[in-house]
């Protein structure tokens, strides 16, 4: 599965919430869609759910056009907002029931179908409990289960890690992996771009409604100017290794922070390696030499300003 997103526009009234927005993703790829509040990604992602519709542009799932065709859309994609709406006095499997209908899945397979997903989600020893009484963590599993009770291609996903404690967010990071290894087009919005960076492939990056960034991250990465962070620590002579590394060409900034000395170094591998060959061959006895390497949150504060609209 292929998912094109093309020239999308979207306004309301004189604020373009969505401004000629354009990327592609498809099947096994997890893309973070990353951006300051009132960036345009929810807007984006519900008129990719065919929730909205465009004032100009399209979505196309392997070439079937959301804008002309969103009940058969509805079909190949599943849509996770970043809250559960609670009805009244239903339970979680009379939830996920009442979906499984609404999908056309009746009988047996209905049955089959949402004890495979409550297993999926760890929702089996929750399905007798009301909605409204669940924690914000099991609603969202309630959320990820709805979405994929008639086992869709595409996965959207609004600030699902939202509110979630530790426990509940690894969890989520964990099920997210294995349907991507399944083979299902993964979009996810979220703030914790530490995270994102470990289970994403490629990245969207907007601002005002724009595409900034878009494409795989190490292509992003490859883009930019080459930066690391390197942590470094020694035995004696502190102070001293501080006034050599000023004079170093591509050290930009240097902080302290207990024992170590945190660096900003212009380039990659090989500039950290040549790095830490001139701390040594100058005599300092180094104890630990760490290098950061470049992940979405360093990209995502480098290329954007923090504007709104």
């Amino acid at each position: 599965m292929i998912v094109k997103v093309n020239g999308l526009k979207k306004s309301f009234g004189k604020t373009k919430a969505v401004d000629d927005v354009s990327f592609i993703f498809g099947s096994g790829d997890i893309f973070g869609f990353v951006g300051p509040n009132g960036a345009g990604k929810t807007t984006t992602m519900r008129i990719i759910s065919t929730l909205d519709h465009p004032d100009c542009g399209d979505v196309c799932f392997d070439g079937v056009s959301a804008v002309e065709y969103p009940e058969r859309i509805r079909l190949k994609m599943g849509f996770v907002p970043d809250t559960l709406p609670v009805v009244a006095d239903t339970t979680v499997h009379e939830y996920l029931d009442f979906f499984a209908r609404a999908y056309g899945i009746n009988g047996r397979d209905r049955i089959r179908t949402i004890g495979e997903v409550e297993d999926f989600t760890k929702l089996t020893d929750l399905r007798d409990k009301l909605l409204k009484s669940l924690s914000k963590g099991m609603k969202q599993r309630v959320c990820l289960g709805r979405a994929l009770i008639h086992n869709p291609d595409v996965l959207i996903l609004d600030e699902p890690a939202a509110g979630l404690d530790p426990r509940a967010r690894v969890e989520l990071r964990e099920l997210l992996q294995v349907l991507s290894e399944q083979g299902k087009a993964i979009l996810i919005s979220s703030h914790i771009l530490t995270e994102l960076t470990e289970i994403c492939n490629g990245a969207i990056i907007m601002e005002q409604g724009k595409v900034l960034e878009k494409g795989s991250i190490s292509d992003i990465i490859a883009r930019g100017t080459p930066r690391c962070a390197i942590t470094v620590r020694v035995l004696d002579r502190k102070a001293e290794l501080q006034t050599l590394l000023m004079t170093i060409p591509g050290v930009d900034n240097i902080a302290v922070a207990d024992n170590d000395i945190v660096i900003s170094l212009e380039g990659g591998e090989p500039e950290c390696a040549e790095l830490l060959t001139f701390i040594v061959g100058a005599g300092f006895k180094v104890s630990e030499f760490q290098r950061k390497r470049t992940d979405l949150e360093d990209i995502f504060m480098k290329i954007t300003k923090g504007a709104v609209q």
